[in-house]
């Protein structure tokens, strides 16, 4: 992973632990909790593919583990969401962009309900029975809920966030090739927000370069049309 990769993933990592417990943890919501650490693992494996979003989501649940007030065996959540950053990152496109808000969206719900299911799977086989008083069924509905609705508001910023940290824009990751492909979270915001970041901007400048050259074009086929009759009246 570039350094620039790696700076970016730990800010937003820790930005968003300490929101998740400070914040959302106590917010006293029935069933699951809101998952911001989650969401931005799923947000970072789309933009970085699937080697980096098993590293992002390793090191961010392991965080996670031994943050207060954690009370489950460290590793567990390290597990899950390293197998829910790969899963992510294989989702991405090969163009490097969704067409639409369906595919974050649809990714988030099955990141949501994959967590949920093996953090369970995990914890039915070391013993935990901590969540037993809420049900399989109401974690799983809540925690997709809630998920969704904190997605809007943090996945589509958080990849154009990684896209600009890269030093080239179109850049993906190592070994799938180059891309000429737009932001992939240019189909989310424009799908489902209605917003466009940086889109815009870039559709803007290559228009005036195709404008530019249009006309440069257009400038030496007069001075070729021009010298052609000059030659000829010689």
């Amino acid at each position: 992973m570039r350094f620039n990769r790696i700076l970016l993933s730990a800010t937003l990592i820790v930005v968003a632990l300490v929101v998740q417990v400070s914040v959302l943890g106590r917010l006293q919501l029935p069933g699951a909790v809101p998952d911001l650490v989650l969401l931005t693992v799923v947000a970072l494996a789309l933009v970085y593919g699937h080697l980096s979003g098993a590293l992002i989501g390793f090191a961010a649940g392991l965080l996670a583990d031994l943050a207060p007030p954690a009370d489950h065996a460290a590793g567990r959540y390290a597990l899950v969401l390293c197998v829910i950053g790969y899963a992510a990152g294989l989702a991405r496109p090969d163009s490097g962009r969704f067409r639409s808000a369906w595919g974050p969206m649809l990714t988030v719900v099955a990141a949501a309900i994959g967590s949920t299911l093996l953090y369970a799977g995990v914890g039915a086989l070391v013993g935990d029975t901590a969540a037993r008083h809420v049900g399989l069924t109401g974690l799983l509905f809540t925690a997709t809920l809630y998920d969704l609705l904190l997605a809007p508001f943090t996945v589509p910023f958080i990849m154009a966030l990684a896209r600009r940290a890269e030093n080239d824009p179109m850049a993906v990751e190592a070994g799938g090739g180059q891309s000429t492909a737009a932001d992939v979270s240019s189909g989310w915001l424009a799908g489902g927000t209605g917003l466009r970041i940086g889109s815009q901007r870039g559709g803007l400048r290559r228009g005036l370069a195709r404008g530019r050259a249009n006309k440069a074009g257009r400038i030496k086929g007069v001075k070729a049309i021009k010298s052609v009759k000059s030659v000829k009246k010689l």
